[in-house]
Parts: structure tokens; sequence; C-alpha cells
């Protein structure tokens, strides 16, 4: 971080992380040196209990936070380049690109797999690609919870789906599934458990087939939520003027 040093970057963040909290409750709390009013200050007793007790109730909060905040920072620092190179390319681009990536699995798949399995995988390609152009037009038009809510997990999708239907034909990726299996365990026996919902899924679906498919998309749509409200997050905190240079970014 340019200028203060570390500490003085992880003291800024911090005061504005607690700011943001304190001002979801009393008014002008964040950043508010540079406001008129300046910062809201509590003049009542009653005012000054309930003003101290949200602070205090913060601090651990804020601490819980923190790692989020900069891994929020690492997933800004490189979604930006990602957006910088999308906008060079297009959206035209971008689908010609990842056509290209996943057109050469497809290819392997051709040689290695049977012609089900070619067929498969030519199919979650397709629709990798088709994810990857759906994720820039959401990334562009709608404003942040458009592409928090939309465009990333298009994006993830667009990431996992063609290795793990290679995966479903191809006995040298096996152990994908293998440990595909025992995420799946574990997701439905600690995550899942509420409200029934895992005794359902097991009664449902199979994991084979289209249901380890299914599995992953329903793992890379929220994981590409959580990585979008990381972004948010460090947004929020450490606002970007996006007249500014990428390379500033080095510097978070």
């Amino acid at each position: 971080m340019a200028g203060g040093g570390l500490t003085e970057g992880i003291k800024i963040d911090v005061v504005r992380l607690h700011e943001t909290w304190m001002e979801l409750v009393f008014p002008r709390q964040r950043t508010a040196v540079h406001q008129v009013l300046g910062k809201w200050r509590p003049r009542t007793r009653g005012d000054k209990i309930k003003y101290r007790l949200w602070a205090i109730l913060g601090a651990p909060i804020v601490g819980f936070l923190y790692p989020f905040l900069l891994a929020g920072f690492a997933v800004r620092f490189n979604a930006r380049r990602f957006d910088s190179a999308t906008a060079r390319l297009g959206i035209l681009g971008v689908v010609v690109l990842t056509a290209l990536l996943w057109g050469v699995l497809t290819a392997l798949a051709r040689v290695r797999l049977e012609f089900d399995g070619f067929l498969a995988v030519g199919a979650a390609s397709t629709v990798a690609v088709v994810s990857a152009g759906i994720a820039v037009v959401f990334s562009r038009v709608g404003g942040r919870g458009t592409t928090v809510f939309l465009g990333y997990p298009f994006a993830m999708n667009a990431i996992f789906l063609p290795p793990v239907v290679a995966a479903l034909y191809d006995p040298s990726l096996s152990g994908v599934l293998d440990r595909s299996e025992l995420l799946a365990i574990f997701l439905l026996d600690n995550v899942l458990y509420v409200y029934g919902i895992n005794e359902y899924l097991r009664a449902s679906f199979s994991l084979e087939g289209i249901g380890v498919v299914l599995m992953w998309i329903g793992i890379a749509t929220p994981v590409g939520w959580f990585l979008g409200l990381l972004v948010t997050l460090a947004d929020l905190i450490r606002p970007r003027s996006k007249a500014k240079s990428d390379s500033t970014d080095s510097t978070e």
C-alpha cells in the first residue's frame, strides 16, 4: 500500500469497517470527516449507552470480517484484471477464447473417450462457452447486484462444468468423482441437514451422471455469490475510482 505502510493500511481498513458497522444504526459515522456536519455524536445518556454497546458488539464482528475483507481485495485485484481483459476482448473475444480453451478439451475427449463421452464433454463445453458470454454481459449491465448474483455464478459454472463432465467418462480422472462423493457427503451431513434438505436430496438424486453435474452447478453458483460478496465488501470499505489505473491495484 502506498504511503503509511502496512500497519497504517490495516488501521485504516479496520476503522472503516467499524465505521460501516456503526452506520448501520447511527448516522454520519463512515468517513464523516469530509462532511459539513461532521461525525454524529451521541448527546443524551441513553444514546451514549446505545452507541457504546453497538460499538462493543461490532468489535468481534469486525475481527471476523477482516480476513474476508483481505480476501475481497485479492479477488477484486484478479477480477479487475479479468474485467480489463474482457474489455479489450469484448464479448465475442471472450466467447472465442473460451471456445478455444474448452474446444481443446473436447478434442482430447474425442481421442480418449467413447463417443457418448465425447458428446457429453462437447455439450458441457458448449454450455460453458455460453455461460462465459452471459457472465460478461451481466458484469456490464444492471449494476453490482446483477454482477454478483448472476455474473459471478455464470463465470464459475463456465470454469467448473467441462472438467467435471470429462471426469465422468475418463477413468484417469476418477479421483475427481471420488472427491466429489466425499464433498457431497460432507455437505449433506454438515451443511444441508436443516429442514431435511439432505434427506430430500438423497432420495431424489444419485451421485452419478447428471447428478454429479448438478452437484457442481449447485456448488459453483454459491461460490460465485460468495466471491461477488467479497468484492462488494472490498469496494465498500476501500472504494476505487474506475478512472484509476489498474497498476495501482498492486499497492493493495
